[in-house]
């Protein structure tokens, strides 16, 4: 694929323009958050063009945003943000994804890596056979009758109150694992039936479950994070709405196209099937996709729960012993009415955050007490070969990205490619040398997920702490991995 040859303009060493006069259209300029080293990676792939596309959108505001993790996906790229005009503006399944909030928490704990080393692998296992993976994979959890509504208006909530997790876990999570305005009756039969036997898995592709080390502490916000040193086990938790949230988006786009002739709206690429937010299609789309959202916060409360359990009984300790606070639980694929200040003025948006993390500073009220001085914790997990990091949300974003940032390393290869460049078993052995221990479903999703189809995470990083749309706290290593 030849390199992307539109207009393109270095505004610093973080930032680049893409000018509104790019394409005949567009209604606000694109500005993509990279380094030198990044843009030619960036460009190889037609992402930019995603950006441009975009800008297209009725009621877009401010820019179109690309993070320094983005590439090619469907409608939106992987790493965009949009917000758009409450009163005139659209929303658009592609702007939020197919895997609604698929999205990441981390838990801190009270051992070292030198405690767990001995058990790592009895560990490894244990988290393994704890938490069902793979494609098409069924939970534990037997919803029966009219359950999977309840599931869908209360999330996370309703997890707990089924005796998965601690209350604590409500209050470090994003939107409290339950967004309102959920509305079961906007999700579809089947999509429904897809969501029953999947709860609780936490299924394939770039999906995992990691015991991380901490090996670098940047800033003091760690402590208010419970990272006290360096050699600090983490557990990372990264999955979303599995079949359901896919069935959303599919019905929901598929009824777009059929309105959008009624609003007159027109798009360069028909994958950005929008339709104004304040309309029916539009804000029944919004209700399905809190369901989607709430179902996606449920699993990952439900796979915590067995994570603990796992982690304590493969290392004879008690929970009280090992700790394993919820640190925070962030969402990647979602579109959420905010107010924003735009030109001056107090407006509300709609921000869609494709492959994107909400990044809110110090002193914002959707920010948990507990982190009300230092800011949202914001988790960025890299690939399963290097690193992974947690940074802080700050004042930066709020002006320039609609409190928003990167939400991981990006990939640089496609799937396709990254099976044909290495087998799985060279990745296995790769791994194994490193250090890391590594369980998955099959040898060809980890040629997949090597680390050298991703970018290197510390670039994208370096690029989101350089511009200011958020700040490192610490960075950790992977000790294990469970993949799908």
């Amino acid at each position: 694929m030849p390199n992307w040859g539109g207009k393109l303009e270095k505004l610093d060493a973080y930032r680049y323009r893409i000018p509104a006069d790019y394409k005949p259209g567009m209604r606000v300029p694109g500005l993509i958050y990279a380094s030198e080293a990044m843009i030619g990676q960036i460009m190889a792939d037609q992402a930019p063009e995603q950006v441009a596309n975009v800008a297209f959108l009725p009621g877009i505001v401010g820019y179109s945003l690309a993070m320094p993790d983005i590439h090619w996906g469907y409608g939106f790229p992987i790493g965009g943000v949009a917000a758009m005009r409450v009163g005139d503006g659209v929303v658009s399944p592609g702007g939020v994804g197919f895997d609604i909030n698929c999205g990441v928490r981390v838990l801190r704990t009270n051992l070292t890596k030198e405690d767990i080393a001995p058990k790592i692998d009895a560990l490894i296992d244990a988290l393994y056979y704890a938490v069902p993976s793979g494609l098409g994979s069924q939970g534990k959890i037997k919803l029966r009758g009219k359950e999977i509504d309840e599931v869908l208006k209360k999330g996370s909530r309703w997890a707990v109150e089924q005796g998965y997790g601690r209350e604590a876990d409500l209050s470090a999570t994003e939107e409290g694992g339950e967004m309102i305005g959920a509305d079961p009756s906007r999700v579809s039969a089947r999509a429904k039936e897809r969501g029953v036997p999947q709860l609780g898995t936490l299924g394939s592709g770039n999906h995992f479950l990691e015991v991380a080390a901490v090996d670098e502490i940047y800033d003091a916000a760690a402590a208010a994070f419970g990272i006290a040193s360096v050699g600090q086990v983490v557990l990372y938790v990264h999955c979303g709405s599995r079949g359901l949230g896919h069935q959303v988006a599919e019905d929901y786009i598929k009824e777009m196209l059929r309105a959008m002739p009624r609003y007159g709206i027109q798009v360069p690429d028909r994958q950005l099937a929008a339709v104004p937010v304040d309309s029916p299609e539009g804000r029944s789309y919004l209700a399905a996709m809190r369901c989607a959202a709430n179902y996606a916060w449920a699993n990952r409360q439900c796979i915590t729960h067995w994570v603990r359990e796992a982690l304590c009984g493969a290392l004879g300790v008690s929970e009280a012993t090992a700790g394993l606070e919820l640190i925070y639980d962030v969402t990647h694929n979602i579109a959420k009415l905010e107010e924003h200040e735009v030109d001056g003025k107090k407006v509300r948006l709609c921000v869609h955050r494709k492959g994107a993390t909400r990044a809110f500073p110090a002193g914002h009220p959707d920010v948990p007490p507990q982190y009300a001085a230092v800011g949202q914790p914001i988790l960025i997990p890299g690939d399963m070969g290097r690193a992974s990091y947690i940074l802080a949300g700050t004042e930066g974003a709020m002006r320039e990205t609609f409190g928003s940032t990167c939400h991981g390393a990006g990939r640089r290869m496609s799937r396709a490619a990254a099976r044909k460049a290495r087998s799985g078993r060279d990745v296995l052995a790769e791994l194994k040398a490193r250090g890391i221990a590594v369980r998955a479903g099959s040898t060809g999703g980890l040629a997949e997920e090597a680390p050298q189809a991703y970018k290197d995470v510390d670039e994208v990083v370096a690029v989101a702490d350089g511009a200011g749309i958020s700040k490192k706290v610490a960075r950790t290593r992977p000790l294990a991995v469970v993949k799908g």
